[in-house]
């Protein structure tokens, strides 16, 4: 499964110019499998997950649709303001262990009004080489470029070079690519962020009624999750019950979660608590209880996604369970198997108690209104604090971080 080594994010609203993790050619750590950022209301946060979830609207639905999103308003309203240069994306990857990083780099623009892809580029190192500019096996500029064909890291004279026209300037062309067999780096690269899973968890949404039917895949609000219940508990069994067991431990009284289908085909979930005869059903929990059901459901996904990003988990949860949920989210990520990424904003100092100063990072804006991400690892005072024994929360929560805004 591919893993994120880095990012580099410009010119997309206040990350004017922001690195996380590892980039080519460039020192830094690569991202682990469990990243937290933190950071008073408006540093960003909300920024930096957007701007995930805005580059695969970008693949999947093409640059104009992913700009003209309600919560995104426009490629004027993306654009950094008072910026003239485009807003670019630069991934640095690895497919698979033992194999070259890639880099995939694209710029969006406007023409006539209109958002249109400028540039994309993807570079890996050819087999053997350890030092100098990797090899771009796909270029094009305004539609027009090259592609190699196949998945040779050898030299281009070996390779097929197929020439790339696209018609459509508003759709990327690992889009196009990435159907077609005779291109496995690329179609490796489309499927991976299609894979990305963006978490905007809605109660009011997981407690609608669906329609029977086993779904294997958690929606993005949680709407279908009495569908995935009927998947698990239908193909899935062991690992249904090992989510019940994780759940009787950290909401008491839940004893059991089960589904029946109405007589008018509508999926009811069953929440069966000690001490009641009658069940609970989903429209009458709680948005805690709904809320930690939806995130093991997810974490338990028999095919995963390579990437998981999760906005305030902490909203409608007790405090106690927040911190048992941190260490969920903790086992999940790091276990060797799994090779998933998740990436968490939050504002609460209990999640941030379970995390390590290499798991967390401090956002906040200067002067300029610029955000700026920084790695708590690299505070050597929290740094410090931290291995005497302190909890990195803790530390927040006293005012240990470096911060340059008012208390």
């Amino acid at each position: 499964m591919p893993q994120l080594l880095g990012i580099r994010i410009e010119n997309y609203r206040s990350l004017v110019d922001v690195t996380l993790g590892q980039i080519a050619f460039k020192k830094g750590v690569a991202l682990p499998p469990l990243m937290c950022f933190i950071g008073p209301n408006g540093s960003g946060k909300s920024t930096l997950l957007d701007a995930f979830a805005f580059l695969a609207d970008c693949l999947l639905e093409g640059v104009e649709s992913a700009c003209d999103k309600p919560q995104r308003g426009g490629f004027g309203r993306l654009r950094t303001q008072g910026r003239n240069e485009p807003i670019r994306f630069q991934l640095y990857f690895q497919q698979e262990k033992r194999v070259s990083p890639i880099t995939y780099t694209f710029e969006i623009g406007e023409e006539d009004g209109v958002p249109v892809v400028l540039s994309e580029r993807l570079r890996q190192r050819r087999k053997g080489q350890t030092t100098g500019q990797p090899k771009s096996f796909l270029h094009i500029s305004r539609g027009e470029g090259t592609a190699w064909a196949g998945d040779s890291t050898e030299d281009e004279e070996d390779a097929t070079v197929v020439p790339v026209r696209l018609a459509d300037l508003g759709r990327l062309a690992i889009t196009t690519l990435g159907q077609l067999s005779e291109h496995p780096r690329i179609v490796a690269l489309r499927e991976y962020i299609e894979s990305w899973y963006l978490s905007y968890f809605v109660p009011e949404a997981a407690r609608d009624l669906q329609s029977s039917g086993a779904q294997k895949h958690l929606n993005r609000t949680g709407g279908n999750i009495g569908n995935v219940v009927q998947y698990l508990q239908r193909s899935h069994p062991d690992r249904f019950q090992s989510i019940l067991t994780r759940i009787r431990r950290r909401i008491p009284g839940v004893k059991d979660i089960t589904y029946e289908i109405s007589p008018d085909k509508r999926l009811l979930l069953k929440f069966n608590e000690r001490g009641y005869q009658d069940p609970f059903y989903q429209y009458g929990m709680s948005d805690g209880t709904l809320k930690i059901f939806a995130y093991l459901l997810l974490m338990e996904d028999p095919e995963p996604p390579a990437f998981i990003g999760i906005e305030e988990p902490e909203n409608g949860l007790y405090h106690k369970l927040l911190e048992q949920l941190a260490r969920e989210f903790k086992r999940h990520a790091e276990r060797s198997e799994s090779h998933l990424q998740l990436l968490v904003t939050t504002h609460s100092p209990y999640f941030v108690d379970a995390m390590t100063p290499e798991q967390v990072w401090l956002m906040e804006k200067d002067e300029s209104g610029q955000s700026n991400a920084t790695r708590t690892a690299d505070m050597p005072t929290v740094k410090a604090l931290r291995d005497e024994g302190i909890p990195l929360g803790s530390l927040w929560y006293s005012n240990h971080f470096e911060e340059r805004w008012p208390s």
